[in-house]
C-alpha cells in the first residue's frame, strides 16, 4: 500500500523517542515484561482521577494506589476466577458495573486479550482501562491471562484464550456476572491480543460448541495479522510498512522479528497469521491502525478483505504516530482521539447486537 506511505511522517506532538541501543535479541525479554506493566507517571495520575470506586479483589503491583478507592457505594465489582486449560490454569478477570436503580442488570460481555508480542504482560496490564470502560460503556469485561511465549510456544496461548472464551460461554453461574452474551459477545485486543481475537474469532467459526454463542463482534487495535515470512505474492505490494516503518519508535521491524521467533509458530498457519484465513461469515470489526507502525499495511489490507466479503467494518487511522503511542503519551491529540474512537467504535459493535 503505497499510497500509504504519507502516513509514516510522524506526527508533530509526537516526543522524542530514544532509539534501543545495540542489536534486540531474546536478551529483552525481561525487560518487555518489566516495563509493560508500568504505565508513565502522567498516566497513572490521570487514571488516579478517572477511576471509579469499585469493590475488587487485591491487584497487583501496578494498582496498588487505588485500593483507598474501594468504597461501600460500589459503582463496578472485579473478581479474579481460576480457568482451567490444557496442563494447567490461567487467571481471568472479571470486570461489572453495578447496575443503576432504574438499570437493566444485563450487560454486553467484551472479552479482552492483552498485547505485550504474546511474551509479556497480565490481567493487570490493562486493568484500570477495563474498569473505566466497563462503568463508562455499561459492559461486564473479561480479562484474559493467557500463558505466555517463549515458556508456553504456539499454540499454547490461543489455546488458553480459547478455553476462556468456552468458560464465559458456558460458566454464568460460576462467573456470578451480569452480563449476558445476547446481549452483545465482543472479542478485543490490542497487538499480539488482537491476533488472538483475530484468530479464535476465526476458530470459533468452525466449532458447533459456538452455534449458540456467537461472537457478535471483534476490536482490533494495532492489530499483527501476518507473519512477514508468510506474505501472499498478491499482496507483496500492499504490504509495505514492515519495510518502511522498519526503524520506527516502540516498536520496530528487528523487536518483532524477535517477538515471532518468541511465539515459535509455522508462519502460514492461520491461527498465526489470520489474514491468510478465509473471512467469510466474520462479524462486524472495528479496527485501529497507526500509520508509524510496522503493522499497519496488515491492519489496512485485513480492513479491506473483510469489506470485500461484506463484513461490516469500520476503521480509524493515526497519521505519525507509532505502535501503542496512546499508551506512552496520554496528553497527545492523538491519544485522545484514540480514546474517543474506541469507545464509538465499540457502541457500533454493540449496535449489530441490538
Amino acid at each position: 500500500m503505497a499510497q500509504y506511505s504519507h502516513l509514516s511522517e510522524p506526527d508533530p506532538e509526537l516526543p522524542s523517542i530514544p532509539k534501543m541501543a545495540g542489536p534486540i535479541t531474546a536478551d529483552i525479554l525481561p525487560m518487555l515484561r518489566e516495563t509493560i506493566d508500568l504505565p508513565p507517571g502522567q498516566k497513572l495520575e490521570l487514571f488516579r482521577a478517572r477511576l471509579p470506586p469499585g469493590e475488587h479483589t487485591p491487584p497487583g503491583r501496578r494498582l496498588d494506589g487505588f485500593r483507598a478507592l474501594s468504597t461501600l457505594d460500589s459503582m463496578y465489582k472485579v473478581e479474579n476466577h481460576t480457568v482451567a486449560v490444557e496442563d494447567g490454569e490461567i487467571c481471568v478477570r472479571t470486570v461489572s458495573p453495578t447496575p443503576g436503580e432504574d438499570e437493566s442488570p444485563e450487560f454486553p460481555v467484551l472479552v479482552y486479550f492483552h498485547g505485550g508480542g504474546w511474551s509479556a504482560g497480565t490481567v493487570d496490564s490493562w486493568d484500570l482501562e477495563l474498569r473505566i470502560l466497563s462503568v463508562k460503556l455499561r459492559l461486564t469485561t473479561v480479562n484474559v491471562g493467557y500463558r505466555l511465549a517463549p515458556e508456553h510456544p504456539f499454540p499454547t496461548g490461543l489455546n488458553d484464550c480459547y478455553a476462556a472464551l468456552k468458560w464465559v460461554s458456558s460458566s454464568p453461574d460460576q462467573l456470578r456476572i451480569h452480563g449476558v452474551l445476547g446481549k452483545g459477545f465482543i472479542l478485543c485486543g490490542s497487538s499480539a491480543g488482537a491476533n488472538l481475537a483475530a484468530a479464535v474469532t476465526h476458530r470459533s467459526l468452525k466449532d458447533s460448541f459456538f452455534e449458540n454463542h456467537k461472537i457478535t463482534g471483534n476490536i482490533l487495535q494495532i492489530p499483527s495479522l501476518i507473519h512477514p515470512a508468510a506474505y501472499p505474492s498478491e499482496y507483496t505490494n500492499e504490504l509495505l510498512s514492515f519495510k518502511q516503518n522498519e526503524d520506527a519508535p516502540i516498536l520496530n521491524k528487528a523487536l518483532k522479528e524477535v517477538l515471532y521467533d518468541f511465539l515459535n509458530g509455522p508462519p502460514t498457519d492461520p491461527e498465526v497469521s489470520p489474514l491468510l484465513a478465509n473471512h467469510t461469515c466474520l462479524p462486524p470489526t472495528y479496527l485501529q491502525v497507526c500509520g508509524l507502525d510496522p503493522l499497519r499495511d496488515e491492519g489496512l489490507l485485513y480492513e479491506r478483505l473483510l469489506r470485500e466479503q461484506h463484513v461490516p467494518t469500520r476503521l480509524d487511522v493515526y497519521p505519525g504516530v507509532p505502535h501503542g503511542f496512546h499508551s506512552m503519551f496520554p496528553e497527545m491529540t492523538a491519544t485522545k482521539k484514540w480514546d474517543a474512537d474506541f469507545h464509538e467504535g465499540i457502541k457500533w459493535v454493540l449496535e449489530f447486537s441490538l
